[in-house]
């Protein structure tokens, strides 16, 4: 397993963007697909965005396909989620979580075997 701790959450109006943060401890964070996933109250956890292990693939919920942005660098051991045009409905926590198993392009959270602690995004109306 990695060690993940997420980063960036806060209190934001409808429209305006955010930007998270995960760091990643360890030397192999270029083995491991990573994903942002978020889980708001009195809802199951959900996919939000993947990327795969290089970057070059990313994949999107359609709720999110558009105004969220996955990227990494693995120079840096860091993964990033953009945010943009947020709406009251993107309220949850976030999590960032690594799988070294199974395609980048699965919505599900099977293989995800490294979670971070969550970071709290409220959006107004």
């Amino acid at each position: 397993q990695v060690q993940l701790v997420e980063s960036g959450g806060g209190l934001m109006e409808a429209g305006e963007s955010l930007r998270l943060s995960c760091t990643a401890s360890g030397r192999t964070f270029s083995s491991y697909t990573m994903g942002w996933f978020r889980q708001a109250p009195g809802r199951e956890r959900e996919f939000v965005a993947s990327i795969s292990r290089l970057g070059v693939s990313t994949y999107y919920a359609d709720s999110v396909k558009g105004r969220f942005t996955i990227s990494r660098d693995n120079a840096k051991n860091m993964v990033y989620l953009r945010l943009n045009s947020l709406k009251p409905e993107d309220t949850a926590v976030y999590y960032c979580a690594a799988k070294s198993l199974g395609a980048a392009s699965s919505t599900s959270l099977l293989g995800y075997d490294s979670w971070g602690q969550g970071t709290q995004v409220t959006v107004s109306s």
